[in-house]
């Protein structure tokens, strides 16, 4: 999928109401059907359900989020927010990736369609607290989801989603040390449901549709809900807003244009000698509107102004397709046994789009010989991949084979069927199932090069005197089937058809399958005087397993290096087991007593037995005390565990390309290790802020990972006041150690470690050319590594009584975050640990002290309204601290970039039409058109700004047609 005509704004708009209003006046055809019944669902209003006027039954034990008992308090020791049907129609939001991540337990890095480089694939990630996204735990209906983008789950089949942002390995496993998100399915619904939404920015671009199905039926013993959802999303190019048109950095505090020295009038780097004869101390560029071959009257002293821009040809938003179908039911078999499964199948094709291909001599390990026809400086450039020598600088980009385009195509299936009853007349249930996840994901990457081929096509040539053409190889020596390429001048028409011919276009396919069996019980054990014991308990066994494959040229070898240029991949095989039983108590001490309406502790431990991690043991501590009846005192002690997954285990060599700033600037000596052969009279200045590095897992690696180990805290207060109905308060202050963390080494860890210490094992990992530059940096994926982090979340709520104005329901959800440090290596006395609350820093993303999420809601009548807040708190680039070696500059000290705090403020208003058996809602996102902060190429890869965190397209209008029947 790429990129298509957009129409005039005035076109599409007109598009978008008359497609809402087909979808509307569909209802009045429909409605006339003889077998067409108003649907009825007690999930939302806004599905146009009608109130149940049922009396009161008996209250049924349910499972909530975080614990594996059934329970009739809704409030218990686990902190859980919850998302519903109404929630998330008003949201206005096309997929579940923008709902769960405006909330404030969302931190650090996360992955959304603004992420052009280093995303593009179409998937929205979770990461709760900041502690990323494979520490974040993704269920549905307390199933773990097999591909971690919840864009990937159609909308139209959740009921609600529950987020608990605590750690709660001790009752799910592994990866849930943030906390876990789960997605709960509506498996009642009577009728159809179509709707319709498309939305547009303010900017007329950015347009979406979103086109959904739903059906379902429910009988005396069972029921079915089917749906089938469409969405895509239109491209919009850096290009089309101020902030992201050009590669902004900050220089000495001053911000300037500067995009790359990899561009198509080449940056040279010469001997003084040669570059003297020009009137130049060492670097070249060639001059405009140069033909052909060159010579040294063609080149000028290289300047700031000689850099490429490559930010304007990126994507602000990524587009993208997706086409969902989904098929929940269940049966009851007998009296006492249900069979039932859900399967849910997506597929996705998106884009992604970076400048034309950059080619960095020594970077990229080729060497453009002296001895070539078309060099006019008789100097050797590069790096000679046999003999490891490096000489000057020749950096280009070759603009004339069109941008570097990555087209994905994911295929996601998810099956789980199973089987739930009763024990008899018992408290007891059971439930079996199988889980079986699936996912292939194609890309084909376009706008590379071979590198063999040109590497032959920039070494020694000559002019053939029989021929008259300029030959591969030397005289008496000459190389069949090759041509020679003018490096030189990229825009030459026999350059840019030589290079067209060793373009290629390499491919890449993944699979990833989890095949799971579990076994679940829960029920009472016996009866003490505060009430009835309960017990919950279960075994599961998983298999994970991964295959890649790739074109052979673009597979790294040992090194890293492949036979494309500027484009190597990894290929992977590999699988692990893991065997688990858990077993969860609930025991109530104390109820109905003075001070003690209720004291009630929870008892849980899971045993995991990986085949590539070894054994572990989690268990947790959940306490539970109402004072009072409106009072409810918790708090929960959990021990927290992730195992390495298969990509952290098996991931062969490839190349990355961070943005770091290098402490080595202006060095004048005394860091041998880390500044190895730069310069010492503090001339040497990093050329590029984006770098060559080599990532790999800890196989590739050499190393063997174990799990990482941690304790989570949460003490919280609920308080529901008897003298005002309608309020609820509530408070928990959390705090999560983790040791021996997993993580794939950031460049600029790597370089601040050693730097601040010779004797760190990170100094191995920094390659330097002989000038002083960096050749690349090293990231395997190792244990290294402590992570601390703490807060408080608050929550107010409160619900109006009716009036004749309507009724008004307002809430607010708020995160302060007090600490969030990275020590890289605690082993090491003089690690330098890295404090990330109240800042953003590359390595982990955005930690603003506050963030927050405040609606507005209100009912009359047909009519609804909503009104919500999004607020991000101050944040800061750079830290005045040295020792933390964080700078929003290349230059030091340290320069700190203030960014204020910013709250986006969304409308919505909807009408429910009776008659037609439709709803119309409209909305503004962004209403103020609040633009993102600049904070600076030095320090982001997207569009000057950090994408994970704030809204990059502005005013953005929605509106959604609604029909039931």
């Amino acid at each position: 999928m790429h990129p298509t005509y957009a129409p005039p704004a005035k076109h599409r708009l007109c598009r978008s109401l008359s497609a809402a209003m087909i979808v509307a006046a569909s209802a009045t055809c429909l409605v006339l059907l003889p077998q067409a019944a108003r649907a009825q669902e007690a999930a939302s209003p806004s599905d146009g359900a009608v109130p149940s006027t049922d009396k009161a039954r008996t209250l049924e034990g349910v499972t909530v989020t975080g614990s594996r008992i059934r329970r009739v308090d809704v409030e218990t020791a686990n902190p859980v927010v919850t998302v519903d049907r109404t929630q998330i129609a008003a949201s206005g939001k096309a997929t579940l990736g923008d709902i769960v991540q405006e909330l404030p337990s969302i931190a650090g890095n996360a992955t959304n369609a603004n992420t052009n480089n280093g995303g593009g694939t179409g998937a929205a990630t979770i990461s709760l607290r900041g502690m990323g996204d494979k520490r974040t735990l993704i269920l549905v209906n307390g199933v773990r989801l097999a591909y971690n983008d919840v864009n990937s789950i159609p909308a139209n089949m959740i009921d609600r989603v529950e987020v608990l942002s605590d750690g709660a390995s001790a009752i799910y496993g592994s990866d849930a040390i943030g906390g876990v998100v789960n997605f709960i399915l509506r498996d009642k619904f009577d009728g159809v449901q179509l709707s319709g939404d498309f939305g547009e920015s303010s900017h007329s671009d950015g347009f979406r549709r979103h086109v959904s199905l739903t059906a379902g039926h429910t009988g005396q013993r069972g029921s079915i809900v089917a749906g089938i959802d469409h969405q895509s999303l239109d491209a919009v190019s850096a290009s089309a807003r101020a902030f992201s048109h050009d590669a902004l950095n900050l220089s000495n505090g001053q911000v300037i244009v500067s995009g790359s020295s990899a561009t198509p009038a080449g940056s040279i780097t010469l001997p003084r000698s040669v570059a003297g004869r020009i009137g130049c101390g060492s670097r070249v560029s060639l001059n405009p509107g140069v033909g052909g071959t060159t010579s040294l009257n063609d080149y000028h002293c290289y300047t700031n102004a000689d850099t490429y821009n490559y930010q304007g040809d990126n994507i602000l938003q990524t587009p993208q397709q997706r086409d969902s179908v989904f098929v929940l039911g269940k049966y009851k078999l007998t009296d006492a046994v249900e069979a039932y499964a859900n399967l849910y199948y997506t597929k996705t094709e998106s884009d992604s789009q970076i400048a034309p291909v950059p080619v960095f001599a020594n970077g990229d390990n080729f060497m453009v010989s002296a001895r070539s026809y078309y060099n006019p400086f008789g100097v050797n450039f590069g790096t000679d991949r046999v003999t490891g020598d490096s000489y000057g600088d020749f950096n280009t980009r070759f603009t004339t084979l069109g941008y570097r385009t990555y087209t994905y195509k994911t295929y996601n299936l998810q099956f789980t069927p199973g089987l739930r009853g009763n024990f008899g007349d018992s408290s007891w249930q059971w439930d079996a199932n199988l889980n079986y996840g699936k996912v292939r994901q194609k890309s084909v990457n376009n706008g590379f090069l071979d590198y063999a081929a040109l590497q032959q096509g920039v070494g020694p040539s000559f002019l053939d005197g029989n021929t008259g053409k300029v030959t591969c190889g030397t005289p008496g020596n000459p190389i069949a089937n090759c041509t020679p390429i003018n490096i030189f001048n990229v825009n030459d028409p026999t350059t840019i058809a030589a290079l067209r011919n060793i373009q290629r276009n390499p491919t890449a396919t993944n699979d990833y399958i989890v095949k799971q069996f579990e076994a679940n019980a829960n029920g009472n054990l016996f009866a003490l005087p505060a009430g009835e014991v309960s017990l919950a308990t279960g075994v599961s066994y998983r298999k994970e397993s991964t295959t890649s494959w790739a074109d052979p040229l673009a597979v790294g070898d040992a090194n890293g290096l492949c036979g494309v240029v500027e484009f190597c991949t990894t290929v992977l095989s590999g699988s692990f087991n893991v065997k688990e039983a858990y077993a969860e108590a609930l025991l109530p001490l104390l109820a109905d007593k003075p001070w003690a309406q209720a004291l009630n502790i929870t008892i849980g431990s899971r045993y995991s037995d990986y085949s590539t991690a070894g054994s572990n043991t989690s268990s947790k501590l959940a306490l539970e005390w109402r004072p009072i009846q409106n009072l409810l005192l918790r708090g929960t002690v959990s021990q927290v565990f992730r195992a390495p997954n298969i990509n952290e285990l098996y991931s062969g060599i490839a190349n990355d390309t961070p943005t770091v700033n290098d402490p080595c600037n202006f060095y004048t000596g005394g860091h041998a290790s880390a500044c190895a052969n730069v310069p010492t009279d503090g001339s040497y200045q990093q050329a590029n802020p984006q770098i060559a590095a080599k990532t790999s897992g800890a196989v590739a690696a050499g190393s063997q990972l174990k799990p990482e180990q941690g304790k989570s805290f949460d003490y919280g207060v609920v308080y529901d006041p008897q003298w005002l109905p309608g309020l609820s308060l509530s408070a928990d202050l959390w705090r999560i150690n983790l040791n021996d963390t997993i993580t794939a080494i950031s460049a600029q860890t790597v370089l601040n470690q050693c730097y601040a210490n010779a004797g760190s094992p990170f100094c191995g990992f920094i390659h330097r050319f002989d000038t002083g530059n960096i050749n690349y940096v090293a990231e395997p994926t190792v244990n290294l590594g402590a992570l601390s982090t703490k807060g408080v979340d608050g929550t107010v709520a409160y619900r109006f009584d009716e009036t004749r104005f309507g009724r008004f329901a307002a809430r607010l959800d708020a995160t302060y975050v007090a600490r969030y440090d990275v020590n890289p290596d605690p082993a090491d006395p003089t690690a330098v640990t890295i404090h990330n609350a109240g800042k953003y820093t590359y390595a982990y993303g955005n930690f603003p002290r506050w963030r927050g999420l405040a609606t507005l809601n209100w009912t009359h009548g047909p009519w609804s309204a909503s009104w919500r807040i999004r607020y991000i708190g101050r944040t800061q680039v750079g830290s005045e601290d040295a020792e933390q070696q964080l700078s929003a500059d290349l230059s030091i000290p340290a320069v700190v970039r203030k960014v204020g705090a910013y709250a986006y403020h969304n409308v919505q208003a909807g009408y429910d039409i009776a008659a037609w058996h439709t709803r119309l809602d409209l909305g503004i996102d962004n209403l103020g058109d609040k633009q993102p902060p600049l904070l600076y190429q030095n320090n982001v890869t997207n569009s000057n700004t950090d994408v994970a965190t704030y809204d990059v397209m502005g005013r953005y209008y929605w509106l959604r047609a609604t029909l039931t029947f």
